[in-house]
C-alpha cells in the first residue's frame, strides 16, 4: 500500500512539472509563438584534459592542468561507501570517514585540518552510497605536503579504542540532530526501504543508532585494512603546472 502511495506521489509530481513547463512555454495572447533553441548535443559539455596513471602501488592518479588561478586542488576518492556495509553494522563507512582526522604516525588528532588551514588551505569530506572522498584546496606551492598528509594517514592511521569510542557518540549525535530530530527526516529512508529490497542502497549512508551502538573498533580496524588501500583508491589533482607534478 506504501509503496502505492509513494509511486502516486512520484507520478504526481512529475506531471505537474511537465504540465507547468508547458503551459510556461504557450505564447500569450497576442505574441507569436517562439522557437525553441536547438538542442546542445551531450558530447558538447567541457572537455578536459586528464592525464591518467596507476602507480606500482595500484593508486590511480589523475592529474589536470589548471592555470586559472595559483591554486591546486585535490580529490581522493576510497571505493568504499555504505554499500559496502555488512548487515548490522550500518554507518561504518561515515564512521571511518571521522577516524581519519584523527591523528596519524606523523600526525597529531585534529592536525591534518589545522596544518592545511594554517597555509591558507581548506579541507573537508564525506560519505556517498558508493565512496568516501576527502577533498583540499591551497596554495600551488603546497602540494607536496598536501599529498604527504594523505599517504600518512593512509598508512598509518591511529585506531585507538577510546578514540573511536568518543567518535562514535559523535556521528550517533549527528544522526539525532540530522535525522531524528527533523520534521520528516526520516522521509528518504522510508523511501530507499521501498525502492530497494536486497540492494544496500536500501540503508541510509549515516547508519541506524543500534548498529552503530554495536559497532566494535575491531569492525573499524577491518574496514581500514579492507578498503583504505592504494589499489582501492584513486587521487585527482588540478594543477596549475602539470609538468610539477611527475607520477
Amino acid at each position: 500500500m506504501i509503496r502505492r502511495i509513494l509511486a502516486a506521489v512520484l507520478v504526481a509530481s512529475t506531471l505537474s512539472v511537465v504540465s507547468a513547463t508547458e503551459a510556461a512555454e504557450q505564447p500569450r495572447p497576442g505574441e507569436e509563438a517562439k522557437s525553441r533553441p536547438p538542442e546542445q548535443p551531450a558530447s558538447g559539455g567541457v572537455q578536459l584534459d586528464v592525464a591518467r596513471t596507476k602507480l606500482a602501488n595500484g593508486l590511480t592518479v589523475l592529474v589536470h592542468e589548471d592555470r586559472s588561478a595559483p591554486v591546486v586542488s585535490t580529490y581522493l576518492f576510497y571505493r568504499s561507501g555504505s554499500r559496502n556495509e555488512h548487515p548490522g553494522r550500518t554507518g561504518i563507512a561515515h564512521l571511518f570517514e571521522h577516524m581519519m582526522f584523527k591523528g596519524s604516525k606523523n600526525v597529531e588528532p585534529e592536525a591534518h585540518t589545522s596544518i592545511i588551514s594554517s597555509v591558507g588551505g581548506q579541507s573537508n569530506a564525506y560519505t556517498t552510497e558508493d565512496a568516501t572522498v576527502f577533498w583540499e584546496t591551497f596554495p600551488a606551492q603546497y602540494l607536496p605536503l598536501a599529498l604527504w598528509l594523505e599517504a600518512d594517514r593512509m598508512a598509518t592511521l591511529r585506531i585507538d579504542d577510546s578514540v573511536f569510542r568518543r567518535e562514535r557518540e559523535v556521528v550517533k549525535e549527528e544522526r539525532r540532530m540530522r535525522v531524528e530530530n527533523q520534521p520528516y527526516g526520516r522521509l528518504n529512508e522510508i523511501v530507499y526501504n521501498y525502492a530497494f529490497t536486497a540492494h544496500p542502497y536500501k540503508h541510509p549512508t549515516i547508519g541506524s543508532l543500534v548498529d552503530l551502538e554495536a559497532a566494535s573498533i575491531e569492525d573499524v580496524r577491518d574496514f581500514y585494512l579492507t578498503y583504505y588501500v592504494p589499489e582501492n583508491a584513486t587521487v585527482t589533482i588540478a594543477h596549475q603546472d602539470s609538468s610539477a607534478f611527475a607520477c
